[in-house]
């Protein structure tokens, strides 16, 4: 099983980055995806999941600004950020879920700065 994040960067203030993790090993279509993140001198907090029939869920810091989504074709899940915080600095990991085994990417940072 591999996960792949990209789309990691430095962006100023308010602007969008999109996040992707490429998946394979796996038979997507059973998977939970989700983002989580952990900021420099923080724990790592989920920030969204998609379940396999597509409901989701987000913390509320980014409800609003983030959209989690999956494409079954590509086998990959995507995290939209827009109206990027400072606070919103973070390495992302990616996880995909299936009851009680779990599988992560190796992380992107992203950092939100002037």
């Amino acid at each position: 099983v591999q996960l792949a994040e990209s789309g990691g960067g430095l962006v100023h203030p308010g602007g969008s980055l999109t996040l992707s993790c490429a998946t394979s090993g796996v038979i997507f279509s059973m998977y939970a995806m989700a983002w989580y993140r952990r900021a420099p001198g923080k724990q790592r907090e989920l920030v969204a999941e998609i379940a396999s029939d597509g409901s989701t869920i987000y913390t509320d810091s980014v409800k609003g600004r983030f959209t989690i989504s999956r494409d079954g074709a590509k086998s990959t899940a995507y995290l939209q950020m827009n109206n990027l915080k400072p606070e919103d600095t973070a390495v992302y990991y990616c996880n995909a879920r299936v009851g009680s085994w779990s599988s992560w990417g190796q992380g992107t940072q992203v950092t939100v700065s002037l």
